[in-house]
């Protein structure tokens, strides 16, 4: 008899509630000063984003949805959204099984999930094996839209 698997069932669990707000975001937009922190693996199957984009985030990229997003669109097993890299639009498509963290600072709300690897996922030979990687912990991955608009009005 197969063992149930409950970390599988309580992160999916999980991730319906980030695909709850993200359709709240989507029908009502942001108010309040919500935003969120979407990171997630940008090799694994399904995600789509652009080559540049991929190259500077070989592994995970966080994005956030605040004031500048656009054609947010929610489904069952994804989400996508238009954001802006370098003065030009871009429309990202994640799986929520590509999710790693979602956080919504405004509310101190935080979900970290355990990922496994997909066997479809990209092959990226520029990658280094992190020990003890949870979830993520380092801004230095946060795409900043405020980083692309400086450069664009200078």
């Amino acid at each position: 008899m197969a063992r149930i698997d409950y970390q599988l069932l309580l992160d999916n669990a999980l991730k319906s509630v980030v695909k709850d707000a993200l359709i709240h975001a989507q029908i009502n937009g942001l108010g309040d000063g919500s935003h969120f922190f979407i990171t997630f693996k940008t090799r694994d199957a399904g995600v789509q984003l652009p080559d540049f984009l991929r190259m500077r985030y070989p592994d995970v990229m966080t994005i956030v949805l605040q004031y500048s997003y656009n054609n947010l669109h929610v489904s069952d097993k994804e989400f996508g959204v238009q954001l802006t890299f370098d003065g030009r639009p871009f429309f990202i498509r994640v799986p929520f099984s590509a999710l790693v963290e979602f956080k919504d600072p405004s509310v101190d709300f935080i979900l970290t999930f355990q990922h496994k690897s997909s066997p479809d996922a990209a092959d990226n030979d520029m990658e280094l094996p992190l020990d003890g990687e949870k979830g993520v912990q380092d801004d230095a991955r946060v795409v900043s839209l405020d980083e692309f608009r400086k450069r664009k009005n200078s």
